[in-house]
């Protein structure tokens, strides 16, 4: 995969009917807005073309699978509507998935923060590896997780939500993550990992379109609302941003790295 040592970039290849989807930033895969909107376009692209069976989501790198929002670019809101579009990139991703009539399975090979949690969510099945550890850091930056709580809600239940939530500084380990139904199956490595993929969708690849398709929809039974209730979660993270204690939070965090 080639990539753009500054701004990053999204990428798709398709072959025998798996399209990959791919996505890089050099601030640990995290995701400014034009990024979201790649990968939004992407996902949608993948999904309408009649050749593709199944859906691949993953990252470059042997490490983060995905940091969340761009900090920078977190800081860089000046007023709620800039902050409610800002969040909406991560809605739109969520509800590509959700609405795509292909089956997204998510290889995740590092960790996931935030944002890269509610990416995990978004897709129906999750392979990861045991370093994939998981974090929803957002309580501690003086925002919630509030565009990606129904996906991540949807995988793990009230319970396991609120201990991520509330657990704002705290990584989750893979394991927790598959025990609570964010990740469905662990590998030991990356190799591994890519192995399992690899046979996974070759499968999936063999299978009646109409049948995964049909499976799809009953995935996502019941979120037909997402459109309209996760733009009102990011509305609200979008004046949540803007508040003294987030800008601090956010300037102070950029200042350790």
């Amino acid at each position: 995969m080639i990539t753009d040592s500054t701004n990053g970039n999204v990428t798709c290849n398709t072959a025998d009917g798996v399209a990959t989807i791919s996505f890089y930033h050099p601030a640990q895969n995290s995701l400014p807005a034009h990024l979201l909107q790649a990968l939004t376009d992407n996902i949608n692209q993948a999904g309408s073309n009649p050749q593709t069976k199944v859906i691949v989501l993953q990252s470059a790198g042997e490490r983060t699978f995905c940091a969340g929002a761009s900090f920078d670019e977190l800081l860089q809101i000046k007023d709620k509507q800039a902050g409610a579009k800002f969040f909406s990139g991560f809605a739109n991703v969520i509800n590509a998935c959700r609405k795509s009539t292909k089956i997204i399975i998510a290889r995740v090979q590092g960790k996931a923060v935030g944002g890269g949690v509610g990416l995990a969510a978004g897709a129906d099945y999750v392979l990861a590896t045991q370093a994939a550890s998981i974090k929803l850091s957002e309580l501690a930056i003086g925002i919630g997780p509030f565009v990606i709580s129904p996906a991540v809600i949807r995988k793990i239940g009230l319970p396991a939500f609120s201990q991520l939530t509330i657990r704002a500084v705290d990584f989750q380990t893979a394991q927790w993550a598959m025990d609570k139904g964010l990740y469905n199956e662990v590998y030991t490595d990356i190799k591994a990992l890519d192995e399992g993929l690899l046979a996974l969708t070759q499968k999936l690849a063999s299978y009646h379109p109409q049948a995964l398709t049909g499976l799809k929809q009953i995935l996502w039974e019941g979120t037909g609302d997402w459109d309209e209730l996760l733009t009102q979660r990011a509305a609200i993270s979008g004046e949540l941003v803007l508040s003294a204690f987030t800008q601090a939070a956010l300037n102070g965090f950029l200042k350790k790295e």
